[in-house]
Parts: structure tokens; C-alpha cells; sequence
């Protein structure tokens, strides 16, 4: 197994294992901590943060990645305050947008395992 792939598969779980957190805050299992939304503190940030980020510095993927990241926590967030606010079924319909947002991040990894087009003479 290459190492690109072995990545795919660790931004995949790591994606799953939010999205397993912040279903549990949504049905009631545990409460939202500030944590679970933070990029510093969520797994998926650290692995982004201390995996990806040293070997892909600059590429503008990586951005796009660190943009999404950031737009999934955030939904997720959006979610769990529409659940406290008693806006239940609101919140766990949500999750598709979780899905959507968290299959694009995946997608701009992906792109980070093709080598950049040289610029045209």
C-alpha cells in the first residue's frame, strides 16, 4: 500500500470518527465540547496539521483542504446549537451536509497525490 493511499484511508476514518462524535452529541449520547470543533483539538485537524501540512506545504490543495476542514467543523457546530435549541430533527438531517463537505475534503486530498502540471514554455 502506497503512502498516498494510506493517507486517503487515515483522512477517511478520521472523518468518520467526527462524524460518529457529533452524531452521538445529536442523538442525545454525549455533549458537545468545544473541542470536537476545534482544528487544533479534532483529529482529523491534527492529522491534517502534523501529516499533510509538512509534506504538502504550499500546494494551494492544502489550503483548499485546511478551508473544508474548517467549513465541516463549523457545520458541525451549526448542528449541535440546532439540536440544543430543541431543533432536533433539524440537526440530525444536517449530517448530509457533514457527508457532502467531509467526500469534498477527500477529494482535495486526493488531488494532493498528483504531482503539479509544470507551467507550459
Amino acid at each position: 500500500m502506497d503512502f498516498l493511499t494510506l493517507d486517503l484511508q487515515q483522512a477517511r476514518i478520521k472523518q468518520i470518527l467526527f462524524k460518529s462524535q457529533l452524531r452521538s452529541v445529536l442523538y442525545g449520547v454525549r455533549e458537545a465540547d468545544e473541542a470536537l470543533f476545534s482544528p487544533q483539538s479534532s483529529a482529523l485537524g491534527q492529522w491534517l496539521s502534523t501529516e499533510v501540512k509538512p509534506r504538502y506545504a504550499g500546494r494551494p490543495e492544502l489550503r483548499e483542504a485546511e478551508r473544508l476542514l474548517q467549513q465541516l467543523l463549523n457545520t458541525g457546530r451549526e448542528l449541535a446549537t440546532q439540536y440544543r435549541r430543541g431543533q432536533i430533527e433539524e440537526a440530525r438531517q444536517g449530517l448530509t451536509r457533514i457527508d457532502q463537505v467531509g467526500e469534498q475534503l477527500v477529494g482535495v486530498l486526493q488531488l494532493l497525490g498528483v504531482p503539479p502540471t509544470p507551467l507550459a514554455a
